[in-house]
């Protein structure tokens, strides 16, 4: 089992690229940073931990660009894994982000998990021309269109939310046929058929902590689908309990995430050192 962790990056605090590298001195095996363009001030949506329209965090509306921030970390790591957790790709143009994502992969030597959401804040994807209620189709479409752009040599795909015709686009990712896909989402029957025929794996939301059955529910619907192997199974953890862990370990989850601080270099280094310790991670 795998251990990461996320930052909630921002225009306050450690900058990614550092917060990255201290991660990956430290023995950490992923880096994850998340995703929001705006956020509109006067909102119908309600956030899934408040239940209305408050946010828990003022960071949702001082988020980084992911691509940008995942760009500086890769040029100072050589071996930690880069992720989402997670982006909203219906906010952009698929090719254009398929070009963005595969450079990356491209450039990092084959390091990136593209952790995805639906996206719970629908005014935001209205801001983008996104329908509500199409949004699960419209993601849909946007993978199998970036897939087809990442593994053909010649691709093309017609669905409802792209068209494009023959066309070629390199660079390719190094990981093939596609950047690894994880789907952060509530761990529901409909979110993992979702997942079974769409992505690689499931992201655990902050408000999940009871996940065994969660787990076994996603692990039989694969095997039911008829999909090899095992999904990724990335859980958001708060802290580290190693009776917890061992259980989690039997029980197939993949990575288990924790959430660094906002705060200055000095002040976050050494809680990712301490957490390392926890860890009983082997850094450099």
């Amino acid at each position: 089992m795998r251990y990461g962790l996320v930052l909630f990056s921002s225009d306050r605090g450690i900058a990614p690229a550092p917060a990255a590298a201290a991660a990956e001195r430290f023995g950490f095996d992923s880096f994850y940073v998340p995703e929001h363009t705006h956020i509109p001030v006067r909102r119908e949506a309600a956030h899934p931990q408040t239940g209305g329209a408050a946010l828990p965090d003022d960071r949702y509306a001082r988020t980084l660009d992911p691509w940008v921030s995942l760009g500086g970390a890769a040029a100072v790591t050589s071996t930690i894994r880069l992720g989402t957790a997670v982006a909203i790709p219906v906010e952009h143009d698929p090719l254009t982000l398929a070009k963005t994502i595969a450079s990356l992969d491209h450039l990092s030597g084959g390091r990136v998990t593209f952790g995805v959401g639906y996206g719970w804040n629908t005014d935001e994807l209205a801001d983008h021309g996104v329908p509500p209620k199409r949004r699960r189709t419209m993601l849909r479409e946007y993978l199998e269109a970036m897939q087809a752009l990442w593994s053909q040599e010649q691709a093309e795909y017609d669905g409802e939310f792209v068209t494009f015709g023959p066309s070629w686009a390199w660079p390719k990712p190094i990981q093939q046929p596609r950047v690894p896909t994880l789907v952060g989402a509530a761990g529901t029957e409909k979110n993992f058929a979702w997942i079974c025929r769409s992505a690689d794996g499931w992201i655990s939301t902050p408000g999940e902590s009871e996940i065994d059955d969660r787990v076994r529910l996603l692990q039989k619907m694969w095997r039911d689908a008829g999909r090899e192997g095992e999904p990724e199974i990335v859980v958001l953890d708060f802290k580290p309990d190693a009776e917890r862990l061992e259980r989690w370990r039997d029980l197939g989850v993949t990575e288990v995430v924790y959430g660094m601080p906002d705060k200055a270099e000095a002040e976050v280094v050494a809680y990712v050192e301490r957490l390392a310790g926890k860890l009983a991670l082997g850094g450099r």
